[in-house]
This record gives C-alpha cells, sequence and structure tokens, in this order.
C-alpha cells in the first residue's frame, strides 16, 4: 500500500469516527479547505508538485476564509481559533515559496506543514465533539 492510499484510510477512517453530523457538514468552510489540501497535498506525497504550484493562492484563500468564516459554536475555542490563524500564516508561507520559485523540498515541507495544522484542528474539532 503506497503512502497516499495509507494516508486516505487513515484519514477516512478518523472522518468517519467523528458524531452523526461531521464537523465537515457543521462548518462548509472546512470542507471546502478539506477538498483543496486533499488534492495538493496527496499529489505532492506522489512527487507531482503541479497542483500545489498552480492552487496556492486558493489555498490560502481558503485557509483565510475558513479563519473568518462563521465558525460552529462548539469549534470557537482558544486553541482551534489559534490553529486557524497558525494555518492561515503556513498557507499565506507556502503561497509566497510558490511565488518564489522555492525548492520542491521546501515546498513539500511547506505544505506538509499546513496539512498537518489541518488534521491539527480537525482533532480539536473532534475532542469537543466528546
Amino acid at each position: 500500500m503506497n503512502i497516499k492510499t495509507l494516508s486516505l484510510v487513515l484519514f477516512s477512517l478518523f472522518v468517519n469516527s467523528i458524531s452523526a453530523q461531521s464537523i465537515f457538514e457543521k462548518w462548509p468552510e472546512m470542507n471546502v479547505f478539506h477538498e483543496v489540501i486533499s488534492e495538493t497535498f496527496h499529489p505532492t506525497e506522489e512527487n507531482n508538485l503541479e497542483p500545489l504550484k498552480t492552487r496556492s493562492e486558493e489555498l490560502m484563500k481558503k485557509a483565510e476564509n475558513l479563519l473568518n468564516s462563521n465558525i460552529p459554536e462548539e469549534y470557537r475555542t482558544k486553541a482551534i481559533l489559534s490553529s486557524l490563524e497558525n494555518l492561515q500564516l503556513k498557507s499565506e508561507t507556502l503561497h509566497k515559496l510558490v511565488t518564489s520559485k522555492a525548492s520542491d523540498t521546501e515546498l513539500k515541507k511547506s505544505i506538509t506543514d499546513v496539512h498537518d495544522v489541518f488534521h491539527e484542528i480537525v482533532g480539536l474539532c473532534n475532542e469537543n465533539e466528546k
């Protein structure tokens, strides 16, 4: 099983463990961000950086939209708000790296940082579901 498949399986299991109405249903902007991060991060794992390079601005804007969205009350915690700010900053940094033609190694590290913060936010939301 390759890394991409394993990542998708593990993430699906994680998402499916969330309550009946998922985070993504309660918070539509979270779902929108998830779609873009999936479509940019997973190809990067297979050394295809083209989606990342062509969509970094979109990813940055979706992170900003997520931060400024109508966050469901149960997710409006200091930890989640702080992580959302971090996600927006890391997404902005990633876009700057893309526009400055940074190395593929730098881009991979940066998109991984964005992806990790996204998973941190999902985990924090899941904790609030309990």
